[in-house]
Parts: C-alpha cells; structure tokens; sequence
C-alpha cells in the first residue's frame, strides 16, 4: 500500500505571495521613518554644536571673571593651549578670533567668522555676542535652520 503521506518540499505560491505582500506593507510604514531620521540626525548635531558654543561662552565668561573684565566692552582672555580669545563684556566675540577660537569643532562644521556656525549639509546656528555688561549672548535654538 502507498503512503498517501507526501513531503512537502517548499512554499505553495499563495504562501509566497501572502509574504510579499506582509513585507510591502512594513516597507510602506517603515520608510518614512528611516527617512525621517537624516533630518533628526542633522538637527541633534547642530544642537551638539549649539551646547558646545553655550559651553565655551560660559567657560570664557569664568575666565573673564576670574581675570575681572567682565564688564570690558572689548578684551581678551588666554585659555589653556595658549590660545587667546577676544571678548564682548567678557564673553566670546562673534568673530573667528572670538567663538571660533573658544570652541573646536571638527567633522564637517564651519564658521564663518561672524558667529553663524554650518554643517555640511546647511543647518546652521547663529551666535550673536553680548550686547552689553548685564546681557549674555544669544545662542538661541530658533535661530538653528536649514535642517
């Protein structure tokens, strides 16, 4: 008597269908998201240079205070590697010889040499020195575009 048991040896051409059409519809949902993550990427990183640039401004700001010229319209400050950073009422200048001194960044951004800060790929941030004795600079997340 034959077994009227038969192997099965592979997928029936519904079942391959059935999978195709499951994968399309992931792909159809999952895209946009992987997509959607180059623009979040560049926006984390200028909010990194952002954080970086509030954190040297502070930084220079100490050191003013600690050499009293903080209340100096104009000045300058040594920091450590014998650099020397001109300053506005004891903060970074907006200039080359100012915030682009006080900060190094490395992997694709530049600076200007007026305070605006650019990836590669154009987001940029702008850093506006102070503009007196009792007013910080403005470092200031809605002025980040370009994303």
């Amino acid at each position: 008597m034959k077994n009227s048991l038969q192997k099965n040896n592979g997928f029936t051409l519904i079942e391959l269908i059935v999978v195709i059409v499951i994968l399309g519809i992931m792909v159809t949902f999952a895209a946009p998201k992987f997509i959607d993550l180059q623009s979040d990427a560049r926006a984390s990183v200028i909010r990194g240079v952002e954080g970086s640039i509030r954190s040297a401004a502070t930084l220079v700001y100490s050191k003013s205070l600690i050499d009293g010229t903080e209340t100096a319209a104009t000045g300058t400050v040594n920091v450590s590697g014998g650099g020397v950073v001109d300053t506005v009422f004891g903060y970074p200048a907006a200039t080359a010889a100012g915030i682009g001194t006080a900060i190094d960044l490395q992997g694709g951004v530049t600076h200007d040499g007026s305070g605006v800060f650019t990836l590669q790929t154009g987001c940029t941030v702008t850093y506006v020195a102070a503009a007196d004795a009792t007013t910080p600079p403005v470092i200031d997340p809605a002025v980040i575009t370009g994303c």
